[in-house]
């Protein structure tokens, strides 16, 4: 068995790949970003953590010297940059740098189906750009493109069940009428390990995707008639990729700075021209209708591995997150509540783990449903990205606007940062003391004469919702 490294391990892909090498019997040493997130790995697992950031090369230890293959997921859609590129282009020659000291074998790089060089998004010629220098690489590269994914969780499979579930009449713009080949998060992780270290496909390029072609407009009618749905699709011509996207902010989960470049690249067709890997690995993959079925399967079981809220976007200088779970106390404004708790502890320890989401914050979820989209209207993430499981809890998921930066289930322990956008730092904490007492705690570190401000305006509002928040979770029987 290889040992494999694994790039962007924190991501949609990244995470699932990751298993599915781990079940291969492959020995995986994962690159993460964020120190303190211990993914949930099979006992007895051959896994690795490095620790390291490829945006800076002075945050890298060197890699294991002996790896065989090395996977790069890398990418840099967590905002709207003007230098996309040559961001994307400092990453991949940092990665280079480093993977050329090792005895590594085979680069493998998922990239975007391109059917034109000279008609491209900044995303796609990003994307373009790094392919360029994997390949340029001592060590030969495996370049897989796909067009738009379909799995539980991703980005291209939430903006379409958000705007088919949510929409019965839907104005779009011209870019639905590109042509695309959907494939199945499946069938993408069946050419992702079946070109490991493999010879015959290294150095090649090939175009992966599902058996059909569809324009952008189809898929949302086929998602539509597969849930059973009547919608309509209205072409409008002045919708700009930018609108695009600020419109598919307010209505799906999809942050704006990844709703932007997917709605730029989809201007763009994207269908398999090189289709030589099946003479290599000859495979049949799922249909639409298939990859939709398995989507929901999923969904139903809440058996989603992973999303594309998953991978961090990372602000703040120190990337540990240790730094974080010890809430500050100096500088800070505080709500603390203590409230005697009167129900069953383990009702109050599923209430916790059960906030956000579907289930809201037990109190006034008018106002955190206001503050949601007052946060997607100035660029931030906002309520609408839910949860990724209804009761579990693990570090590093997201919840709503939330991060969770500890989660001790046993002992009633939660900790939540805030990735709202906030003239200053927040943290939401839930912990249980000699399991009587529920502590409840928001803390707040503001930036600056504007950050008290924002403080203490809210003051009144924060004084009835966490006030009712913490005796609803400890207090009041749910009625029947």
């Amino acid at each position: 068995m290889a040992k494999v490294l694994v790039t962007g391990s924190t991501g949609f892909i990244g995470k699932r790949l990751i298993l599915n090498l781990l079940e291969q019997g492959h020995e995986v040493y994962a690159l993460a970003r964020i120190k303190g997130i211990e993914p949930h790995i099979p006992k007895g697992s051959s896994f690795h953590l490095l620790y390291g950031d490829l945006k800076d090369s002075q945050s890298l230890t060197a890699f294991p010297i002996e790896i065989d293959a090395a996977y790069y997921l890398v990418h840099s859609m967590g905002d709207v940059v003007s230098n996309l590129s040559s961001l994307e282009e400092r990453v991949a020659r940092n990665f280079v740098y480093f993977i050329e000291k090792t005895a590594c074998k085979q680069i493998i790089y998922l990239g975007g189906i391109i059917e034109n060089e000279q008609e491209l998004s900044p995303h796609l010629h990003s994307r373009l750009l790094v392919e360029k220098i994997l390949k340029k690489s001592k060590v030969p590269c495996t370049v897989l493109r796909a067009s738009i994914i379909i799995g539980a969780g991703s980005a291209s499979f939430e903006i379409i069940r958000d705007l088919v579930e949510k929409l019965p009449i839907m104005v779009a713009p011209r870019w639905v009428n590109s042509f695309c080949q959907p494939i199945s998060i499946r069938d993408v992780l069946f050419y992702l390990t079946g070109v490991l270290l493999n010879p015959a496909c290294y150095p090649q390029t090939f175009d992966i995707g599902g058996p059909d072609v569809y324009t952008f407009k189809q898929v949302l009618l086929k998602y539509a008639a597969f849930r059973k749905l009547k919608r309509m699709i209205l072409n409008v011509p002045f919708l700009t990729p930018r609108l695009s996207s600020y419109w598919l902010v307010f209505v799906t989960s999809v942050r704006f700075s990844i709703c932007f470049y997917l709605v730029e690249s989809m201007r763009h067709h994207s269908r398999c021209l090189n289709t030589q890997v099946q003479s290599i690995l000859p495979h049949k993959c799922l249909t639409l209708d298939e990859s939709l079925q398995l989507a929901f399967l999923k969904i139903s079981q809440n058996e989603v591995l992973s999303t594309w809220m998953d991978s961090w976007e990372l602000k703040q200088v120190n990337p540990d997150i240790q730094a974080f779970i010890q809430v500050p106390i100096e500088g800070c404004m505080r709500d603390l509540r203590r409230v005697p708790i009167t129900i069953p502890l383990s009702e109050v320890k599923k209430r916790i783990w059960s906030i956000g989401g579907d289930r809201g914050w037990y109190s006034m979820n008018w106002a955190w449903w206001l503050r949601g989209l007052i946060d997607q209207f100035v660029g931030g993430t906002g309520l609408n990205r839910g949860r990724r499981h209804p009761e579990e809890i693990q570090v590093g998921d997201s919840i709503d606007f939330w991060r969770v930066l500890l989660a001790d289930q046993k002992n009633g322990h939660l900790i939540l940062y805030a990735e709202m956008k906030l003239p200053g730092e927040a943290w939401l904490e839930f912990k249980i003391e000699d399991e009587q007492c529920l502590v409840q705690t928001a803390t707040f570190r503001p930036k600056g004469i504007l950050g008290r401000l924002y403080w203490y305006c809210l003051v009144p509002l924060h004084g009835m919702i966490f006030g009712s928040m913490s005796r609803t979770i400890a207090q009041k029987l749910s009625r029947k």
